[in-house]
């Protein structure tokens, strides 16, 4: 939201306001998962098969935008896959 020096103002998934040393940031994009338990599929398809589930509160690389309302993402143990753009904040 605002840069500052050595200070980045940033917004959570609750709306609530931080201010963070800009050096503990990545450039690394990340998306929450917001709802209790979501499907991350092989393909950026309802009907894809899963390859891992993701539980609310979970914090996913953003890999990528994907058409039809759908992105990529990365868990930190490596497994990747789509979501619904829907079902997570940070995007």
């Amino acid at each position: 939201i605002v840069n500052l020096d050595a200070w980045v103002k940033v917004r959570d998934h609750t709306g609530s306001f931080s201010w963070v040393e800009k050096k503990s940031l990545s450039e690394r994009r990340m998306v929450l998962v917001t709802a209790p338990n979501v499907d991350v599929r092989s393909r950026a398809e309802d009907t894809a098969p899963p390859v891992f589930q993701a539980t609310q509160n979970v914090a996913l690389e953003l890999v990528e935008i994907a058409p039809g309302g759908w992105v990529r993402v990365r868990h930190a143990d490596g497994s990747g896959g789509y979501i619904k753009s829907s079902l997570v904040w940070g995007l």
